[in-house]
């Protein structure tokens, strides 16, 4: 099975992990989690749960992008929320829907964690696409 890896230059620096990767001949892509910092590692939104869940998508659309596929082709989604509550939810209900298809959304999970890795990180997303 071949495989691709992609780290677009609009993203954060990866320090050991690839943002990216197609296998099956580019088929199936796999995007790591995504938060919401630019491609310097800065965040963008901080303290503020809408500008970061924006940021994100904003950050999954280019990886999909560097695979050759679009938020049509999403398969499966994962979301994890620092101390996650409903109105978290409520707005990323909001966002996913400008960006994924209402008609045939893909399998979702949402947890909440106690934790991410950066303290001022809000939420943290990962998905699988087929095209």
């Amino acid at each position: 099975m071949s495989k691709q890896y992609f780290n677009p230059a609009l993203l954060n620096p990866t320090n050991g992990y690839t943002h990216v990767v197609a296998a099956d001949g580019g088929r199936t892509i796999y995007v790591s989690g995504q938060v919401s910092v630019n491609e310097r590692g800065v965040v963008i939104g901080k303290g503020d749960p809408r500008a970061q869940v924006e940021r994100v998508f904003a950050n999954l659309k280019t990886c999909l992008a560097a695979a050759g596929a679009s938020f049509n082709d999403v398969v499966k989604i994962n979301y994890y929320v620092v101390d996650l509550k409903p109105e978290s939810v409520s707005i990323i209900r909001e966002v996913r829907k400008k960006h994924l298809n209402a008609d045939h959304p893909p399998a979702s999970t949402l947890v909440g964690i106690s934790a991410l890795v950066d303290p001022d990180w809000m939420l943290e997303v990962e998905l699988i696409a087929v095209v």
